[in-house]
């Protein structure tokens, strides 16, 4: 049986913001917006064209707010979603763009634990974390 992830989910505070965001931010196509019959849910995916990885905004007006660790390492010290991550091809040139783009900084570009690689993080404007990094094939 052949497995492939499909997309994350991300549960947002207003859903065209966050859908205006991370469409101009990481370069992604909206589809259709959805709701689910009976609920209060509503949500949109995301798709990047090129590499074909989705987010899947979702928004309730009642959601409360979760996590917003202020580091990687803090959000593993909580059992659940801590981050998505990102393939990039430049880490410093990736993550300039989404600090300009609105993310604020996690953490700067750093050699990453992996020898040759670079790391960073940055949050959307929700707090969500973004992992970047160049994973170079060794």
């Amino acid at each position: 049986m052949r497995v492939r992830f499909d997309h994350v989910g991300l549960s947002v505070p207003d859903l065209e913001a966050a859908t205006a965001w991370y469409c101009a931010a990481l370069d992604l196509t909206a589809a259709p917006p959805f709701a689910v019959a009976g609920t209060d849910l509503r949500g949109i995916m995301l798709l990047h064209e090129e590499s074909g990885y989705r987010i899947e905004l979702l928004h309730r007006p009642n959601a409360g707010p979760g996590l917003a660790a202020g580091s990687a390492l803090e959000a593993v010290g909580t059992l659940g979603y801590g981050h998505m991550c990102l393939c990039v091809e430049d880490v410093q040139a990736e993550y300039d763009r989404l600090i300009a783009a609105g993310a604020t900084t996690r953490m700067t570009p750093s050699p990453a634990p992996r020898a040759g690689a670079t790391v960073s993080y940055v949050a959307d404007p929700w707090g969500n974390l973004i992992e970047l990094i160049d994973r170079k094939e060794a």
